[in-house]
C-alpha cells in the first residue's frame, strides 16, 4: 500500500517520528525495551504509548474526512439492515452484519478475535491499483464487502466499523498507520483496547498481538472517531533506536 506521498505532505513541517522496534514473525528475537518505554505503553490512552498531535490540514486529513462521511452514511444503512434483515437489499451489509452478529455473541478478547479472523477470511488481498486503477484508495466497509477484496487499510476500516457495531466503545478503537522499517512499506491495522492494553488486529495474521510486543514498525498516524492525528515521538525513543541492530533497518514488506 502507498501512503508515502500523503505522509510526506502531512509531515513536511513535523519532526520525523522515531522508530519503535516491535516484533515480526521473522525476527531472531525480541529487542530489549527501556523501562521508560514499557511504562509508557502500559499506561497510555493511545497505542504504542506515544502522544498524538491533531492534523489541522493536509492530504491525509482530507482523505480521512471524505471516508468519514461515507462511514456515516453506511452506518445508517447498516443500522437499518440490522433492524430488518428481511428487507435489507444489500448483500454486502448482510455479510458484514453476519460477522458483527458472531462478535456480539462473544465477549472480551474472544469478541475481538472473532471479528479479526472473520474479516481476514472474508476479504482477499488485492491492491488498489488492481481494483481501482489508482493508488491508495480508502474504501468504505460496504464497498470492500461488495468486492470481497481490499488492501490493509480496507481490512482495518472494516474491522473498525464492525467492532464498534459489535459493542466496543469508541474510546477503545483506533486505526493505526505504521511504517514497517524492515519491509520498507506502510501498513494499516485496527487497534482495540482490552483491560488497558492495546491489541493489533492485522490482516497479515490471525493472532492478535499487544502493541508492546510488536517489532520493527514505526507508528506514524492514529485515527479514531474524533479524527486523524500524527504520533509525536518522545525523547526516550532515542534509547530504543540505540538498542536496534543497524543491519535490520533494510526495507521489505
Amino acid at each position: 500500500m502507498n501512503f508515502l506521498a500523503l505522509m510526506r505532505a502531512s509531515l513536511a513541517a513535523a519532526a520525523a517520528s522515531a522508530a519503535i522496534w516491535i516484533g515480526s514473525p521473522a525476527s531472531a528475537g525480541p529487542v530489549a525495551q527501556p523501562l521508560g518505554l514499557a511504562a509508557a505503553i502500559e499506561d497510555t490512552a493511545e497505542p504504542f504509548g506515544l502522544p498524538r498531535v491533531g492534523l489541522e490540514a493536509g492530504a491525509l486529513r482530507d482523505k480521512w474526512l471524505a471516508l468519514a462521511r461515507k462511514l456515516e452514511d453506511e452506518r445508517v444503512q447498516l443500522a437499518l439492515c440490522d433492524g430488518d434483515r428481511e428487507r435489507c437489499v444489500s448483500p454486502a451489509a448482510l455479510s458484514l452484519l453476519a460477522i458483527i452478529d458472531q462478535g456480539r455473541l462473544r465477549a472480551g478478547r474472544a469478541r475481538l478475535g472473532e471479528i479479526n479472523r472473520a474479516v481476514n477470511l472474508a476479504i482477499r488481498p488485492a491492491s488498489d491499483l488492481a481494483q481501482y486503477g489508482q493508488m491508495d484508495v480508502w474504501a468504505s466497509p460496504l464497498a470492500t464487502f461488495e468486492r470481497r477484496a481490499g488492501d490493509c487499510e480496507d481490512y482495518a476500516i472494516a474491522k473498525f466499523v464492525a467492532l464498534r457495531m459489535a459493542g466496543i466503545a469508541s474510546d477503545d478503537l483506533r486505526i493505526v498507520i505504521l511504517h514497517d522499517v524492515v519491509r520498507g512499506e506502510d501498513h494499516a491495522v485496527a487497534a482495540a483496547r482490552l483491560d488497558g492494553h492495546w491489541l493489533m488486529l492485522d490482516n497479515q495474521r490471525m493472532a492478535m498481538i499487544q502493541d508492546s510486543d510488536a517489532r520493527q514498525v514505526r507508528p506514524l498516524f492514529v485515527i479514531d472517531e474524533t479524527g486523524i492525528s500524527r504520533y509525536q515521538a518522545l525523547p526516550l525513543m532515542a534509547e530504543v533506536r540505540a538498542l536496534s541492530p543497524e543491519g535490520t533497518a533494510s526495507v521489505n514488506h
